[in-house]
């Protein structure tokens, strides 16, 4: 399932004239990318259409990481706003999302 955002996601993190210590960050970071990824799509199918921050809680990411990944995701049709808004944790107006 970490595989899940590869093909779409794929972009490179470090230049070819950058040091051997950047594309072994750029490497793991693509790693955490698809490990979230598959995370954040599988809390939204196993509980339904969330927020951001219902994501988070369900997920232990922080809600940086959500929205980044939340943008991914849509853009590779892995999961689609719901045209709703819930509350988020600080009582504002989140989109709600679900997975596609």
């Amino acid at each position: 399932m970490t595989q899940l955002c590869f093909a779409e996601l794929d972009e490179p993190r470090a230049r070819s004239t950058d040091p051997g210590t950047s594309h072994a960050a750029a490497s793991r970071a693509k790693e955490l990318q698809a490990a979230h990824c598959a995370t954040i799509r599988a809390a939204l199918e196993k509980y339904g259409p969330m927020g951001k921050d219902g994501i988070a809680a369900r997920t232990r990411l922080d809600g940086v990481q959500v929205c980044r990944r939340l943008v991914e995701l849509e853009r590779a049709n892995l999961v689609r706003a719901t045209g709703r808004n819930v509350k988020s944790t600080a009582g504002r107006a989140e989109r709600e999302w679900m997975a596609w």
